[in-house]
């Protein structure tokens, strides 16, 4: 500011007063923020800078919203919103109708405040529409925009909207996710597949999966911690969507986990996961008792958060499908390991499976309808190259040999095994393999900086290092009707609004309507067990979902301790 005023740049004393109260609003001085927007709004409007004007009335509600007063705060949105239409500026309009919506929800007013949220997802929508296919892109944005759909399902859910709730809830995921899979299943540019559903259509994919839908939504409220306001976890909503079409609402009070015990939902997630030992393939961790008794306490706890509202409406039979649809953390929960008040696991109980969202359901479903192929292909413990073993810290998985060449006799098939298994190999067989099983290392991290982590590791040659990247997978076009990554993390990735962005997302675009992959490091041991046993199950023709239940349950017998067992999860279809 002293530059600015030294050279007399008007527009950047502006800038400056505004930036200077954005730091006291963040501070939790808003009186002292709302002094400095003032400046900043009368520079603006007399340099005639309208973008500086819209930005200071944006930027006053926000601080007369922190004070409370939700009257005043909503004169200046309402301001910003006619210049933000005056401007054409589509983001300052979105932003405005959001907190319009959140200041009208403040004073009662629940149906101006819903009046101005739907508004608010209509200008979201609209701006990412005009993205076109980039898909990062709109994974990006739509993480700026997720607290829009959450604020509507919370304002709905006063309202005892049940059901416009969960439109809302699955409108506002997986959207980038929904849109990309729908263009590549699309024979035809005009055919319309990525809109979001309405209930009936949600009931419609409960039917047609023949399976109990679970939807998660995890809401936040402001609260003020040492003078500042933050975001916390209030509540979770909890839908559950029968095959017959009825629908229930229940929820879990999140407040006690960072109000008793300083923790959060994310954080007691990867507790659960590290106390049941996040371990690697071919790395055999025996737990020790105050390891066992941690993971108890935490698998418990998520339990109760997330099953027993709901478990009096979960089925009876152990063969009927539960469909979780997690949201931001929830997608690392290891759902099977869950224990109930009895000391029983949830898979003992449920045949499990996940989703990203409802809709995607019915986009796999379509996706299983173009299988033909008939093939199968098997790797296991591929060479590595010694770049790829020194940066990541990889051994070999002996393990994963054996499970490869017993998996390749049961599929009929000669496996690609060591320095056979090279990227090149494995792309050349990939198109044309209905059943694809990888035993090997995965990778979470961003190989290559495209914003789309995770890759599967394979025998180096001449021309490349053997990293099969997600981003690489995005762009092949798959037949397989089942993709298996016997990996480390495969099921990880970078957490967005959008879902995980990962090697299952990838996998899934690419043309596979199940996957299954680990959300942890699995053992090499009790992974062979569990792998030949589920292709043993599937020989039975159970289905994917009952097959995979069966083998974790035999493998229980042997590697009881739920690290050995509980990672795998299947994505995607169940049959």
């Amino acid at each position: 500011m002293a530059i600015a005023r030294e050279i007399d740049d008007r527009l950047g004393i502006g800038q400056s007063l505004n930036n200077l109260g954005i730091v006291y609003d963040a501070q939790g001085n808003s009186k002292a923020a709302i002094n400095y927007y003032e400046q900043h709004l009368k520079i603006a409007q007399e340099i005639k800078d309208y973008s500086g004007v819209s930005a200071a009335y944006g930027n006053l509600g926000v601080a007369y919203y922190n004070l409370k007063d939700y009257a005043k705060a909503i004169d200046y949105h309402n301001q910003r919103l006619v210049i933000a239409r005056k401007i054409n500026d589509r983001l300052g309009e979105g932003q405005s109708l959001n907190n319009l919506g959140l200041s009208y929800y403040k004073l009662g007013n629940l149906s101006e405040s819903a009046k101005n949220l739907y508004a608010s997802v209509e200008v979201w929508e609209s701006i990412r529409g005009k993205l076109g296919n980039n898909d990062k892109y709109k994974v990006s944005i739509f993480d700026e925009q997720a607290g829009t759909y959450r604020a509507l399902q919370k304002v709905l859910i006063v309202q005892n909207k049940i059901t416009e709730a969960l439109e809302i809830a699955e409108r506002g995921r997986a959207r980038a996710f929904v849109e990309l899979l729908a263009s590549k299943l699309s024979d035809n540019p005009n055919e319309q597949l990525s809109a979001p559903p309405n209930i009936e259509q949600i009931k419609q994919i409960a039917s047609a999966q023949n399976a109990t839908l679970v939807q998660y939504s995890i809401i936040y409220d402001s609260s003020k911690t040492g003078g500042k306001l933050q975001l916390k976890e209030s509540e979770l909503y909890i839908w559950v969507i029968k095959p017959t079409g009825e629908v229930t609402f229940r929820k879990s009070d999140l407040k006690p986990l960072w109000q008793k015990e300083n923790t959060e939902l994310a954080e007691l997630v990867t507790k659960s996961r590290f106390s049941i030992g996040a371990r690697g393939r071919g790395i055999k961790v025996i737990p020790n008792s105050d390891n066992i008794s941690t993971s108890e306490k935490n698998l418990k706890q998520l339990h109760e958060l997330l099953i027993k509202p709901i478990a009096d409406l979960l089925p009876t039979n152990e063969n009927e499908k539960v469909i979780f649809i997690p949201q931001d953390s929830l997608f690392l929960v290891p759902f099977p390991a869950l224990i109930d008040s009895n000391n029983k696991f949830l898979i003992q109980k449920h045949t499990i499976l996940t989703s990203p969202a409802i809709q995607v359901l019915s986009l796999t479903q379509k996706q299983k309808q173009k299988v033909t192929l008939k093939g199968a292909l098997v790797v296991g413990n591929p060479t590595m190259s010694p770049d790829v073993t020194k940066k990541f810290s990889l051994s070999p998985l002996p393990g994963a040999e054996k499970e490869a060449i017993e998996i390749g006799k049961m599929l009929n098939t000669q496996p690609l095994l060591t320095n056979k298994a090279t990227k090149a190999q494995v792309l050349q067989k990939m198109p044309s393999a209905r059943i694809i099983h990888l035993a090997t290392h995965g990778l979470i991290d961003d190989i290559k900086n495209l914003g789309v982590p995770g890759a599967v590791v394979l025998a180096p040659d001449s021309k490349d290092n053997g990293l099969l990247t997600s981003s690489e997978i995005l762009d092949l076009k798959l037949g397989a009707e089942l993709i298996v990554l016997s990996a480390c993390d495969t099921g990880v990735g970078k957490l967005t609004g959008d879902g995980v962005i990962g090697l299952s997302r990838s996998l899934i675009t690419a043309g596979t309507p199940s996957v299954i992959v680990t959300l942890w490091k699995i053992p090499d041991d009790s992974s062979k067990i569990l792998m030949t046993d589920f292709y043993r199950n599937l020989e039975q023709n159970p289905g994917k979902a009952v097959a995979l239940r069966k083998a974790m349950l035999n493998t229980m017998k042997t590697y009881p301790e739920p690290g050995d067992w509980a990672a795998f999860t299947l994505i995607g279809e169940a049959q």
